[in-house]
């Protein structure tokens, strides 16, 4: 069983975004919640499928393919973005899952994504995600290398919505969501993926677009 399970509270959640957004002066409405199901149960994406909402996050394109076809037969207009690493033998497969990829990290992966967005005749709209805490181990583009990574996606026509960000788990998150916004503001972009349960407040108040709740929806996740 999945221990640690709880109501879904995405009425709660989105009561929550909402006041972030007046407290930040933004408009209601203005951020887009990620619902993220990456290894829960399909009962519990179900049920939040039940309730009306529509967008959601997987971390990886064969999870997504093993789950999403079927929802979508029964549940219309059901936006999926990728929020994890990709593979570029994942991309064209990628393409036929996703709206939206949030994970565009290296010129290897932007070139594949270029490449076949060419022969489909059509894009998922792309997020590049910069590694803000210059960490060794995690994926993305570090911040001296933002400004010329994403002047090399739009040199290959990708639609680049905005940015991604990871903050360090050890570190206050809102100095990485200032810089994420920095970086997006020199650019020209207004695309800001950043903020998940335990800080989205935070993100939405430094201009996050985009926040990627899972366990506050779902419940705990066992990756046993």
């Amino acid at each position: 069983m999945f221990e640690g399970y709880k109501p879904v509270s995405l009425e709660q959640i989105t009561a929550r975004v909402q006041k972030a957004e007046a407290d930040a002066g933004r408009n209601i409405g203005s951020v887009s919640v990620i619902a993220v199901s990456k290894v829960q149960p399909n009962s519990r994406v179900e049920a939040v499928l039940q309730q009306g909402h529509q967008v959601f996050g997987e971390n990886r394109v064969q999870e997504a393919a093993g789950k999403w076809p079927k929802f979508r037969e029964q549940f219309q207009n059901v936006e999926l973005h990728l929020i994890g690493p990709l593979q570029t033998n994942k991309v064209r497969q990628a393409f036929g899952l996703f709206q939206s990829i949030h994970s565009v990290d290296r010129p290897k992966l932007a070139n594949a994504v270029a490449r076949i967005a060419q022969e489909e005749g059509h894009c998922p709209e792309v997020f590049i995600q910069i590694n803000t805490g210059e960490e060794p181990q995690k994926a993305g583009v570090l911040p001296m290398d933002a400004d010329s990574f994403i002047n090399d996606c739009r040199g290959l026509d990708l639609p680049v919505r905005g940015l991604m960000c990871i903050p360090p788990a050890d570190e206050e998150p809102s100095l990485h969501f200032a810089l994420l916004a920095k970086i997006a503001t020199r650019n020209g972009l207004d695309g800001l993926s950043m903020g998940m349960s335990g800080d989205f407040e935070s993100a939405i108040a430094l201009g996050a677009t985009h926040i990627r709740v899972g366990s506050a929806i779902f419940g705990a996740r066992d990756y046993s």
